[in-house]
């Protein structure tokens, strides 16, 4: 079973920074969980939020912000925000990185930077899934780069991401973990790898552990 943190190890260090990503990695993770917008002057940054508000010293949306000025506001725990350029170098194919499309027009750079980092920085595709609760976004980037594995996020309508799924060839399914039983779980493992999120409290690991998924994403990924 894959131990994945969510954007870095979010239970200990702020959150989609390098410094949870380095603490991530620290702690023995398989993989890590970030998200990407992209900003106004075209680099995708690693922020979760629409704004920069909850997360740092300023204010505003991501999207209207040039690089610039987005890595001007403190995160809190005194961290930058970073690139997607930067992650990827940081990791440097050493684990999974699982990319949450979040923003508008992420796919086709994400797609642009992924074969990069493939083609000139020695990463695996095997290391990277894009993922999105965007349906418009997972389409786009299958069919810039059909070698990028995809996975469909769900916390609603399980049937329906399944067959959306299946028309992009996703490699993995990303069910909100409150959704699981055991029968769902052998379903859907017929034809896609099972990766939970975000689970956090010992007793639910215990459960959602024992129904056999392939991964499962937390906070706390010391706790798996």
């Amino acid at each position: 079973m894959l131990i994945i943190g969510h954007r870095g190890a979010k239970g200990h260090l702020a959150e989609n920074t390098i410094e949870s990503i380095k603490k991530a990695l620290a702690l023995g993770v398989d993989g890590i969980e970030i998200d990407v917008h992209r900003c106004a002057s075209g680099q995708l940054v690693v922020f979760h939020d629409f704004t920069i508000d909850r997360m740092t010293n300023g204010t505003g949306e991501v999207s209207k912000q040039t690089l610039n000025q987005l890595k001007q506001a403190e995160v809190k725990g005194r961290c930058q925000i970073p690139t997607l350029s930067e992650v990827l170098t940081f990791v440097d194919n050493k684990c999974l990185v699982n990319i949450e499309l979040k923003g508008q027009d992420t796919a086709a750079e994400a797609s642009r930077l992924i074969a990069f980092f493939v083609d000139k920085k020695g990463w695996d595709y095997k290391n990277i899934i894009v993922s999105s609760f965007q349906n418009e976004l997972l389409e786009t980037v299958y069919s810039i780069n059909k070698e990028i594995p995809l996975g469909v996020l769900v916390d609603t309508n399980l049937d329906e991401a399944v067959a959306f799924a299946k028309e992009i060839k996703a490699t993995t399914i990303f069910p909100d973990y409150t959704m699981l039983t055991e029968e769902i779980v052998e379903s859907l493992k017929e034809d896609f790898k099972v990766i939970t999120y975000t689970v956090n409290n010992l007793k639910p690991i215990k459960r959602i552990k024992s129904y056999g998924v392939d991964g499962i994403i937390s906070d706390f990924p010391d706790r798996l």
